[in-house]
Parts: C-alpha cells; sequence; structure tokens
C-alpha cells in the first residue's frame, strides 16, 4: 500500500470537517512532511466548499464535485464484523451438555458391567464347586481300591441274577446267573432266546450249584438271528422244544 492511498480517508475527513479520530496525530506529522498530501487537503477543502455552496448557489464546477467523489470513493470501506448467531452462543452450553451426559452414559454402563462381571464370577464359582463334587463322586465309583457291598433285605435271601451277552453276527452267546435256587430232582433250568418274530428258540438247558451259580456258553443258535429278549424255565433235564408255563426270569435287551 502507498503512503498516501494510506492517508486518503484521513484526507477527505478532514476535509469535510470531520476528526480522523486517533489517526490524526499520525496525519498531522505526514502532512508536515508531504507536499503532495498538502496539496491534496487543499484542493479536497475547495470542493467541500464548492459543494457546500452549491445546496443554496450557484452549481459548483463538476470537476469540483467529481473529484470529492473520487476521494470518498477511495476511502477503505470499513468490513463489518459478522453477527454471531445466538445458536454459536449456546454451543458451548449444549457441547459441555452433551458431555455430561456421555460421561454419565459411560458411568452407567461401566456400572452394569461391573455387577455382570461380578455376577458371572459368581457363577463360575459355583460351577468349579458342583464340577469338583462330580470329579469326587466319579473318583469314587472307579476307584480301584473301593469296596463294593450289594444291600439287600434283612432276612431275605438274594434275589437270583441273570445276565446276557449276544452278539447277533456271530451267534454268540454267553449267559451267566447267580443265587438261582436249587431244583428238584430230574428238573433243570432252560434258556430261551425269544426273537424279535417267530417262537422261542431253546439256548441251553444247565443246572446250578451249591452257591446258585450257573453259565451257558455258546449254544447252538441260528444264524444271525435278531434276539429282543432271554428267559428262563423249569424244563425236565433234557429241555424242551417249547417253554413251559410259568417264566422263572426274563429280560429284554438294552
Amino acid at each position: 500500500m502507498n503512503v498516501h492511498e494510506q492517508f486518503a480517508e484521513d484526507l477527505a475527513l478532514c476535509a469535510l470537517g470531520e476528526s480522523p479520530g486517533d489517526e490524526g496525530i499520525a496525519l498531522e506529522e505526514h502532512l508536515e512532511e508531504c507536499a503532495s498530501c498538502r496539496r491534496e487537503l487543499e484542493i479536497l477543502r475547495g470542493d467541500a466548499a464548492l459543494l457546500a455552496l452549491s445546496v443554496a448557489g450557484p452549481k459548483p464546477p463538476a470537476r469540483a464535485r467529481r473529484r470529492l467523489i473520487d476521494a470518498i470513493a477511495r476511502e477503505p470501506r470499513r468490513k463489518q464484523a459478522p453477527r454471531v448467531a445466538r445458536w454459536l452462543v449456546l454451543l458451548p452450553w449444549f457441547a459441555a451438555f452433551m458431555l455430561a451426559l456421555a460421561a454419565f452414559f459411560v458411568w452407567n454402563q461401566k456400572s452394569h458391567l461391573q455387577a455382570r462381571i461380578a455376577e458371572m464370577q459368581k457363577e463360575s464359582a459355583s460351577q468349579e464347586v458342583e464340577l469338583q463334587r462330580a470329579r469326587e463322586v466319579v473318583s469314587t465309583l472307579t476307584a480301584a481300591d473301593a469296596l463294593r457291598v450289594t444291600l439287600v433285605a434283612a432276612k431275605t435271601p438274594p434275589q437270583p441274577q441273570g445276565k446276557a451277552f449276544y452278539v447277533r453276527d456271530r451267534s454268540s452267546l454267553i449267559f451267566l446267573a447267580s443265587n438261582l435256587p436249587s431244583l428238584p430232582p430230574q428238573k433243570a433250568y432252560e434258556l430261551w432266546l425269544i426273537p424279535t418274530q417267530g417262537a422261542p428258540v431253546p439256548a441251553g438247558v444247565f443246572k446250578p450249584d451249591a452257591r446258585g451259580n450257573a453259565t451257558v456258553m455258546n449254544p447252538p443258535l441260528p444264524s444271525q438271528m435278531e434276539a429282543k429278549a432271554f428267559a428262563i424255565t423249569v424244563e425236565p433235564e433234557a429241555g424242551s422244544s417249547a417253554p413251559t408255563m410259568p417264566i422263572v426270569m426274563i429280560g429284554a435287551g438294552e
């Protein structure tokens, strides 16, 4: 910017009789040193005087009017400070409110998570106790040195039992019996395979020993017969082709 242009506004104000404000001191110092600006000020004052006379007197020269208008046009326009919208004033308060709301939400979520974690830890501890009890039960049931005792009603003889192990593909049968009652003379127990279809098939004749135990191992059977149950009846020592009622013991496959 040229130093003369810097004082153009102040020169125009002085010519119109207005005080240039705080810049007046700088203008006076500049006028003392700059003959060009002094001449410009005198010309502007003359033009202003002619313009004032034009209100009640004759029309001033067009040159004087144009010079004054040009001087005013050269005056830099002051920028108007932008108006701040009302919502911009409230923006910091709104931001503070949202921050407080977010902080409360985080705190609430943290409290909820802490409570949930404590609950899960409690459940985990309870499950660990139950798991330890289950381990102790399994350990007792499978211990090699465990004493296994079967309890029966007092003064009641042990109940007869029988277990059959049958493999259909090989027609293989193993039968184990215990606590069987003694038999009348010329009588025997006979094992029967009861198929899924058809009549019962003889599966061996046997007599228990003095303690009521007996065994039948791989009697002759039809090839690959599907069995649904096994039964025991009391028959003649030579056996029978069909069961004689009543049935003493019976059991279905598992």
